[in-house]
């Protein structure tokens, strides 16, 4: 035998007695069984059971309501009415007066919360001595209570002693102390201005938030270009931030609309009831007694705010779908 055939030989031998390759474990999946069923049941069945009974129970008896003549005054006569209480509150003089408030309410606020809100963040995106310290203070109003800052903005507002009219006396803007909470007009400018000051909190902490995700390899390439500030912000910033800043002013818009804790603290809806919006009339009705004129506010309020809730969903689409 050559010794290249006993090579050959020594070779095959270590082949064959190589050992087979480890073969993956891969584990079984656990059959779902009828008693999995029954324990995942029996875990939910509490918070399911807590959240129908004080959440679903009272909404559809509430709906209910909006249909029957439903009045504490007079409970004698809870008889089917249909659509009767819508009617009544269309037909109602101070309807149109409520829908037009809302509408400067919501438009009000909103506004100068995002443009004072955009530049709160853009203020606080920069680097400089106790920027912490700024931030703390700045988002300190949005964890006050609604209906606080309503009791201390009445405060300030108020025609005899507040510290808006001291001020504006002082610097000779005014002459004589102006009835800030006494005429409609002045009214709703001072909840108006209290509400601005409550949310413009919510617009820096969101704005700020995405401004920190943009990067600064683009504001470099920017400036070597030779871009302004003001198209640096108009071609980078506010682009890059567009789907936030949408979601935030849709989001915004949504409680708002559904926001009458400043409003009730401080005016109450006067004088004259000029100051109501849709959800403090529906407090002052029920106040009244009228559940079932109440009952329906309601419901043009839920499905006003499903369809903002709507397009709130349809604008998410994009986001995750980028992600």
């Amino acid at each position: 035998m050559t010794v290249d055939s006993q090579r050959r030989g020594l070779r095959g031998t270590e082949t064959s007695s190589a050992a087979p390759a480890p073969q993956k474990f891969v584990p079984r999946k656990k059959k779902f069984s009828s008693r999995t069923g029954w324990t995942m049941l029996a875990f939910m069945a509490p918070a399911a059971i807590f959240v129908a009974i004080f959440t679903y129970y009272p909404m559809i008896s509430g709906s209910q309501m909006a249909f029957r003549h439903w009045n504490l005054n007079d409970l004698s006569d809870t008889s089917w009415v249909g659509l009767d209480n819508f009617k009544a509150l269309f037909e109602n003089p101070e309807f149109g007066t409520i829908i037009r408030n809302t509408v400067v309410w919501v438009v009000g606020s909103l506004v100068p919360q995002v443009v004072i809100g955009f530049a709160l963040a853009l203020f606080l995106k920069r680097k400089f001595r106790f920027r912490s310290g700024y931030q703390a203070l700045i988002f300190f109003p949005w964890a006050v209570s609604g209906f606080l800052i309503g009791m201390l903005f009445r405060w300030m507002f108020n025609a005899e002693f507040g510290v808006v009219n001291d001020f504006l006396m002082k610097t000779g803007l005014i002459e004589t102390p102006i009835p800030w909470l006494a005429e409609p007009g002045f009214a709703m400018t001072a909840i108006i201005v209290a509400n601005i000051w409550y949310g413009v909190t919510f617009f820096a902490i969101m704005i700020l938030a995405a401004l920190q995700s943009v990067s600064d390899e683009m504001y470099e390439a920017a400036a070597i270009d030779g871009a302004g500030k003001v198209r640096t912000f108009f071609s980078i910033t506010l682009p890059a931030i567009a789907v936030t800043l949408g979601l935030t002013i849709l989001l915004r818009v949504i409680w708002i609309f559904n926001f009458p804790d400043i409003i009730w603290a401080m005016t109450g809806g006067g004088p004259a009831d000029q100051t109501h919006i849709i959800t403090t009339y529906m407090i002052k009705i029920t106040q009244e007694g009228d559940y079932g004129q109440a009952s329906a506010l309601g419901l043009i309020v839920v499905f006003t705010l499903m369809l903002f809730a709507v397009f709130y969903l349809m604008a998410m689409r994009p986001r995750k779908a980028n992600r």
